[in-house]
């Protein structure tokens, strides 16, 4: 006989979070979250120290996934273009999801406006470590200007995204020659 593990009221609360919050925004409320998580706002809050940490934690926790899902294996063989071409490829399918909003990362910072608030750091470094891996791709692809290239893919993954996420745009056959034109441009192989 098995037995099933339940996740703690910790867990829930973070899956929770992660759910809603990407559904629904950031300004989901707390008793909708501990409703979602089957867990007392007392509980809650003795987890987590406010809902802005709540929204940190679960944003770091889904972290990990969401990059090993995005980028592309550091010991694979392919090219750096064909590595950055990856990262299109895999917002590319994702984005014909019906349940796909965007970049959670992207749509965090957004909402939340304030740069200093626990969430939008959490969401901040992402998005650098995204910028950072495409810059160091275009420097081994031997980009004439590997940093702006860097901001460009950033700029057309981030718009993609959104526009993707909020249905004003489908990204098949769009956003992969965008990137061949700017990896083109810029000489990457």
């Amino acid at each position: 006989m098995t037995t099933e593990v339940k996740p703690s009221p910790r867990e829930r609360l973070l899956e929770a979070a992660a759910t809603l919050t990407y559904r629904d925004g950031v300004g989901i409320g707390v008793e909708a979250l501990c409703k979602a998580a089957g867990v007392s706002k007392r509980s809650m809050y003795q987890l987590f120290e406010s809902k802005d940490q709540l929204l940190a934690a679960s944003l770091e926790r889904r972290t990990s996934a969401y990059v090993a899902e995005l980028l592309p294996p550091a010991d694979d063989d392919r090219s750096p273009r064909e590595r950055i071409l990856h990262v299109f490829e895999r917002v590319e399918a994702w984005s014909g999801a019906p349940e796909f909003f965007g970049c959670p990362f992207l749509a965090a910072q957004i909402e939340l406006k304030d740069q200093s608030h626990p969430a939008s750091r959490v969401a901040h470094a992402v998005k650098e470590n995204l910028t950072a891996f495409f810059r160091a791709e275009a420097e081994r692809g031997g980009a004439g200007d590997p940093g702006l290239l860097a901001r460009q893919l950033s700029l057309v993954f981030d718009g993609g995204s959104a526009r993707a996420g909020i249905g004003a745009d489908r990204l098949t056959g769009l956003i992969a020659p965008t990137v061949t034109t700017l990896l083109d441009a810029a000489g990457v192989r």
